[in-house]
């Protein structure tokens, strides 16, 4: 029997990659995202190149009990998922006093609690059959505070940090939890969050959604903990535990701006 992949935020960038890549191993999918449209044109292209079955869910993960209605609806349609991915997230640019509340709620529901969720309810499942992986994407972002990004580097910290607490209990009962912590990725995730085309992440070379989702695959498949893509990225995480905090936040400042 093929195993199933859920994954969120499927219609774009490291999403969609990983659902071709879920797709070329033989896995059938459960694809979730707002865009329908795009999803159902993903399905037609996986299903005609690859035999396997799709299900694409249209839902916006940044409301209330969104994930439950996903999950219930697998559930209905009998769906075992084998591998939960948490990519779906958004960022939003801007000093903190100055941004949009209610954005920024979505971003949180979205971000934090639907992710919190789906592991929630996807978990028990798999630790009744004692087996399944999750991948939750968080970011370098993750390692320290993000001035003009505030909310977002916090709630990619809480993902980093949730997954490697959960992934410590369920480590003996056949589960693994991988967080993957991308640096920036060639994807629409500047323009979502107001950042503009002007912005450094567009003047240097980057890597690719399909890069960072082959790496994030991978460590997905060897029950890697915490996946940082990329050297650079490996080493500017690493030398931010050997710097002071109040210099770590100013350099990360200025670096925003």
């Amino acid at each position: 029997m093929n195993n199933t992949a859920l994954i969120t935020g499927a219609s774009s960038g490291i999403g969609l990659e990983l659902a071709r890549l879920h797709a070329a191993k033989g896995d059938n999918l459960v694809l979730v995202a707002r865009n329908k449209a795009k999803l159902d044109e993903l399905k037609q292209e996986l299903e005609a190149t690859n035999n396997i079955s799709v299900t694409t869910i249209k839902k916006d993960l940044s409301l209330p009990d969104a994930a439950r209605e996903v999950y219930d609806e697998t559930q209905e349609k009998n769906i075992r998922v084998d591998y939960l991915i948490n990519n779906a997230g958004f960022g939003d640019f801007g000093l903190f006093y100055e941004t949009d509340w209610e954005k920024e709620l979505r971003m949180i529901n979205l971000n934090i609690t639907s992710l919190t969720q789906f592991c929630k309810l996807y978990l028990k499942e798999m630790i009744k059959r004692g087996s399944g992986k999750i991948m939750n994407v968080s970011s370098t972002a993750a390692f320290q505070p993000g001035p003009t990004m505030a909310v977002y580097f916090a709630t990619k910290a809480f993902v980093l940090h949730f997954s490697e607490a959960i992934g410590n209990e369920v480590g003996d009962k056949g589960i693994t939890v991988t967080a993957l912590c991308p640096g920036a990725t060639e994807s629409g995730f500047p323009a979502a969050a107001g950042m503009g085309t002007d912005n450094f992440i567009d003047k240097k070379k980057i890597p690719t959604s399909k890069e960072v989702a082959a790496y994030g695959y991978k460590a997905m498949m060897k029950g890697k903990a915490v996946a940082i893509h990329g050297l650079m990225n490996a080493l500017m995480v690493n030398s931010i535990r050997l710097t002071p905090r109040s210099l770590t936040v100013k350099v990360v400042r200025k670096m925003m701006e």
